[in-house]
């Protein structure tokens, strides 16, 4: 898939600023580049998963800090290897990624009230045939969304529920309810 360079761009420089609709862009645009990469390297689909997961958290913790004289792909990439050598140093199911406080206060300061189309989409939905649905997706996103919309959980009570960093909240709800709403559209 070709992305337009001004679009592309311009969703960079938005994201920068902390828009949560240009960050949704660039992980719905990026996902499959880097889980592929990912798989490649790993073999195993939730390593790959929990690794894109995770490069996605750091680039939008370090976001500011893209060149735009560089491919965003290639930069996505780098950080992607760079947390995949982390992985096998430390071999475990998981890495988790710190961020500073000052970026972790950040973070929480992101407006999320805009709805995106997933968001009305899983909103008009009846709640039985919804909880069938949400049964589909897999247990960590099943827990955040179940965290999220039915215990109307903050970004950072989800944090600290399930032991992870903010970002890496941010970027399982966002692939949850991509995810949540294919599965509604299929069905």
């Amino acid at each position: 898939m070709e992305i337009n360079k001004e679009k592309l761009l311009h969703q960079i420089q938005l994201a920068k600023q902390g828009n949560q609709i240009a960050f949704n862009f660039l992980l719905d645009t990026f996902w499959g580049s880097v889980y592929n990469f990912q798989l490649k390297k790993n073999n195993n689909e939730n390593d790959a998963e929990d690794i894109t997961i995770q490069t996605f958290s750091k680039a939008f913790d370090k976001i500011e800090t893209f060149n735009e004289e560089y491919q965003f792909k290639t930069w996505l990439i780098t950080i992607s290897k760079n947390i995949h050598i982390d992985f096998l140093r430390k071999k475990s199911a998981t890495v988790i990624i710190e961020t500073s406080k000052e970026k972790e206060e950040e973070a929480y300061k992101i407006i999320d009230d805009a709805p995106s189309p997933e968001d009305k989409i899983i909103t008009e939905q009846n709640l039985a045939k919804l909880l069938r649905d949400i049964k589909k997706l897999k247990p960590k996103y099943q827990e955040v969304i179940h965290l999220r919309y039915f215990q109307e959980l903050s970004y950072k009570e989800i944090a600290n529920h399930i032991n992870e960093p903010v970002n890496n909240v941010k970027v399982k709800l966002l692939r949850a309810k991509k995810l949540l709403a294919e599965i509604i559209k299929k069905s």
